[in-house]
C-alpha cells in the first residue's frame, strides 16, 4: 500500500480564534495600522502620512492588538505638554471582533498607564450617534462635557466631548 501525499488545506482558524497580544506599535506595523484604520473609519480614515507622523512623534502612545498575522485594534492617545490632560485621539477595533471587550481592554491599559504617569484628566470626542462607543466610555466613568458640539471637526462633523478625572 502506498502512502498518499499529505493534502494541504488553508487554515480554518479565524482571527477570532487566535489570541491577541496588546503591545506598542512598531514601524513595521504602519501599513497594517493604515488598513485597520480604513476598515474602522471608511468615511474618514487617517491618511498614511498622518499615521506615520503620529508614529514618529507619539510611537509610545499607540497601542495595538495583534494576533501574529494582523492588527485588530488600536488606540492613539496624546498628553498635553504640561502632563495634565490626555486626549484619546482614536480607538478602533476591526468589525469582526467588535463587541468582545477589546476596546475596553485597550482603554483600561491606557487609563492604567496615564494614572501611573500622574495625568489628571482624560478627554475624547465621540460622534453623537455612536451608541456603542458612548456606552463603553460611560462604563469606564467618562461624563459628557456639555451637549453636542456642532461642527466640531468642520461642517456636519458634530461631536460630543467626554471627560474622565483620574
Amino acid at each position: 500500500m502506498t502512502a498518499l501525499p499529505e493534502k494541504r488545506f488553508p487554515s480554518t482558524t479565524s482571527s477570532a480564534d487566535r489570541p491577541l497580544t496588546l503591545r506598542g506599535v512598531v514601524e513595521a506595523d504602519l501599513p497594517e495600522l493604515h488598513r485597520l484604520d480604513k476598515e474602522a473609519f471608511p468615511e474618514e480614515p487617517y491618511h498614511y502620512f498622518e499615521l506615520r507622523q503620529a508614529y514618529d512623534v507619539h510611537a509610545d502612545r499607540i497601542l495595538v492588538l495583534d494576533d501574529g498575522e494582523s492588527l485588530h485594534g488600536y488606540v492613539l492617545f496624546v498628553t498635553t505638554s504640561d502632563g495634565y490632560v490626555n486626549w484619546i485621539k482614536s480607538l478602533a477595533i476591526t468589525h469582526d471582533l467588535r463587541g468582545r471587550g477589546l476596546g475596553r481592554r485597550l482603554m483600561l491599559e491606557v487609563l492604567r498607564r496615564l494614572r501611573a504617569e500622574g495625568v489628571h484628566q482624560v478627554r475624547l470626542t465621540v460622534e453623537p450617534t455612536n451608541a456603542a462607543a458612548i456606552t463603553l466610555y460611560r462604563s469606564l466613568g467618562f461624563d459628557f462635557e456639555g451637549g453636542v458640539h456642532k461642527h466640531y471637526f468642520g461642517p456636519g462633523e458634530d461631536r460630543m466631548i467626554m471627560t474622565l478625572g483620574l
